[in-house]
């Protein structure tokens, strides 16, 4: 006995050093150790009656009282696109054309479609299911490309189970120009296998830009990025270009040169040579990136007066290339020289080609969109920033997954204040598809932008075998810790050992016995290049809902008074250097879970040496 007491008061110098152990640096931990209240998430669930489109449509009117059958497919009666380019593209869409299917017209003409109240738009569209079958008018081509993701949407959703769909007219179009990601992280870049995926995915929810300019891409960023790619990389890049054009996707290459770019003819020759390697691999947009670096190359004028110089020797050279992108040095407000004369921005918007996007994070790194963020920097720069938003990214806490909603967008904006959002997610491509399932909804209806609503219908695209399971494991898997706070957990409350109600008591057992199941039903879902990301989360995360279960049987067993059986489940629920380590490497349940068991474990530890006066 007298030794389990000894190792039992070991045990108060080991969760009492806890606060140390979750205090290690981390990547990027300086840049992005910005602290804020963490906001809950807005929105509900709704009943979308069974038809289930991402992005949520501008104009919908659905008539259930009338349904037509699509059983056969689609029968092309009439089409202004050529029918071969059409019938190419309905078959990478997977919609099936058949003479015996419903009649499917469409008319790709900007005059007739602003006639017919189609909004003057890129991107814009009108679908029609009726009578006479499926009538599209697009204002153009990726107008038509929309409509008939749409309709694939729309065949996919539970309203068509039965091989109907019912009458209904839509009438959309994006409300900001730039919609898509940025794989601008640090660590691990993406494989090309995930890159491809996310391509399609962008395509299927009408996102429209992938900007490719991962920080550690040897030819991308220095001191290679004056060296070509070799021929296996550069024949990535040419795949990914021709899966974003099939996609309608705007496949932009950057280059990273500042950290150690010389002002002078050599190193733009350099740019220009790289620049038309790209060209020759089918890249027709291009992004230079000044972030994150210091010395000469953060010279404002220099920056802009590369970028313009660019424009005229290669950009209006070439004919068919468009204006290049550039993220500033002063990419956020955190640090950014606010002088209206002699601060970057101010610099940019005076002697910037006018027609070049503006890479801007916000108040901070990582932060919220808000219409004074945006004021702050489009007043300078002269022009709507795009917005690079650092969500869902990790780089800063690579031991995090990021899986709540993607919220923090203000409903109010239009393209006068921002061109568009681009996401920097994850290094886990696949798992970061939720975050952009919301980014793409968002820039597509920004008024009737709904996080929560947004978020539920992406755990059911994306894991469609175990939705229920996902949901489970993205709730209790969304905030960092530090930095930039996301709500998590938000259904479970929990409490202290000697405070609770036995209702509360039940429910949180029940989410934990939840929990454990979660991490075994995930293993059934088919994409499993996603489940590869998630597994070493999941694995932890079956062990927390199993310590979360023993930690409410300790409390009962301090409750009955038999101090051995106290004193022996208390040990077994210790969590030993080797399992604290591994919960550290793939945290979980950071916001409520885990804290849980740490402030259980330490308080009844307290309480009871206390009461033997210790």
């Amino acid at each position: 006995m007298n030794k389990k007491l000894n190792l039992f008061l070991a045990l108060t110098l080991v969760f009492g050093c806890c606060a140390s152990i979750f205090a290690q640096d981390q990547v990027l931990e300086s840049q992005r150790k910005e602290l804020k209240g963490i906001k809950p998430v807005p929105g509900q669930k709704l009943d979308h009656k069974g038809i289930i489109i991402n992005p949520t449509p501008q104009e919908m009117a659905v008539n259930t009282a009338k349904s037509i059958s699509i059983g056969k497919g689609f029968n092309i009666s009439k089409s202004s696109v050529a029918l071969p380019d059409l019938k190419e593209e309905m078959s990478f869409l997977n919609l099936p054309v058949n003479n015996q299917g419903i009649a499917l017209n469409i008319t790709q003409n900007s005059a007739k479609a602003e006639k017919e109240g189609v909004k003057n738009i890129a991107g814009a569209y009108k679908l029609t299911v009726g009578n006479k079958g499926v009538d599209i008018l697009s204002y153009d081509s990726d107008g038509t490309f929309y409509a008939l993701q749409t309709l694939k949407q729309i065949l996919e959703s539970p309203v068509a189970e039965k091989g109907k769909i019912p009458y209904l007219s839509i009438k959309d179009y994006p409300d900001l120009p730039i919609r898509g990601t940025v794989e601008g992280f640090y660590g691990n870049p993406w494989s090309h296998e995930t890159r491809l995926s996310l391509i399609d995915f962008l395509g299927k929810n009408k996102m429209n830009y992938y900007v490719y300019g991962p920080k550690d891409d040897p030819y991308h960023s220095s001191p290679n990025w004056r060296k070509p790619y070799p021929e296996k990389e550069a024949q990535a890049i040419k795949e990914l270009v021709d899966a974003s054009n099939k996609n309608h996707v705007n496949f932009v290459w950057a280059i990273h040169p500042g950290q150690d770019i010389k002002w002078n003819d050599e190193d733009y020759n350099n740019l220009i040579n790289k620049f038309n390697m790209m060209y020759d691999l089918g890249v027709r947009a291009f992004a230079i990136f000044f972030d994150d670096i210091e010395g000469e190359g953060t010279d404002s004028r220099k920056q802009t007066a590369l970028l313009n110089n660019l424009t005229n020797d290669f950009v209006k050279a070439k004919g068919d290339v468009a204006d290049i992108m550039i993220c500033p040095t002063d990419y956020t407000e955190l640090w950014a020289n606010p002088d209206l004369e002699k601060g970057q921005l101010a610099i940019y918007g005076e002697t910037l080609n006018p027609n070049a996007e503006v890479f801007w994070t916000g108040q901070f790194v990582c932060s919220d969109l808000t219409p004074q963020t945006l004021e702050f920097v489009d007043s300078r720069i002269k022009r709507p920033a795009l917005y690079w938003w650092n969500f869902p990214v990790t780089d800063y806490a690579r031991y995090m997954l990021m899986q709540g909603p993607a919220y923090g967008l203000d409903n109010t904006l239009t393209a006068d204040q921002v061109s568009g959002v681009v996401s920097n997610p994850m290094e886990h491509g696949e798992a970061s598809k939720l975050a952009l399932y919301g980014v793409g909804d968002y820039t597509w209806n920004v008024a009737d932008y709904n996080p929560i609503d947004n978020w539920e219908r992406g755990l059911v695209e994306i894991a469609p075998e175990a939705p229920e399971a996902y949901r489970t494991f993205a709730i209790h898997n969304a905030d960092t810790g530090k930095g930039y706070r996301r709500d998590e957990s938000w259904e479970t409350p929990v409490f202290s050992f000697n405070n609770y109600t036995p209702e509360q008591f039940d429910a949180l057992k029940a989410e934990f016995e939840n929990i454990v199941n979660a991490a075994q039903q995930m293993q059934q879902i088919s994409n499993k290049p996603l489940l590869n990301e998630l597994q070493p989360w999941l694995t932890e995360f079956g062990k927390l809902g199993e310590r979360g279960l023993k930690t409410l049987e300790l409390i009962k067993i301090y409750e009955g008074g038999d101090e051995v059986e106290f004193l022996n489940a208390y040990i077994n629920n210790t969590m030993s250097p080797v399992e604290r380590d591994a919960y550290n490497a793939h945290r979980v349940g950071t916001l409520r879970l885990q804290p849980f068991y740490e402030n259980v474990m330490t308080d009844i530890l307290q309480d009871y040496n206390a009461k033997k006066g210790k």
